[in-house]
């Protein structure tokens, strides 16, 4: 039992590490860009680019893992449905919460 806790564990760490390898470094200082410019006036296109920009594995959602700033720090909240991704639907309730 605790082998396989133990692969899981690792499996899981090589994974979360994957994805920011993934992750152009050009990708991600965009990305850090344009989400410091957000505000909560900022446009539906500005956080559908932001989605692009961080969806390491380009499945239209971001997980945990995928996230940075902002994003990553109120996951828990914007993620309404509890299915661990954000889809652009919920990534827009981001929005609100940052200052005008």
């Amino acid at each position: 039992m605790k082998k396989i806790a133990a692969i899981i564990l690792l499996s899981l760490s090589l994974f979360s590490c994957n994805v920011y390898n993934n992750m152009t470094s050009s990708n991600f200082k965009q990305a850090q860009t344009l989400l410091s410019s957000l505000s909560a006036d900022s446009s539906v296109k500005q956080i559908s680019t932001l989605l692009t920009l961080l969806d390491t594995n380009k499945n239209n959602t971001l997980e945990s893992t995928e996230t940075v700033g902002a994003v990553e720090e109120n996951f828990n909240l914007l993620d309404t449905d509890h299915n661990l991704s954000l889809s652009l639907e919920e990534l827009k309730g981001l929005l609100p919460l940052l200052k005008k």
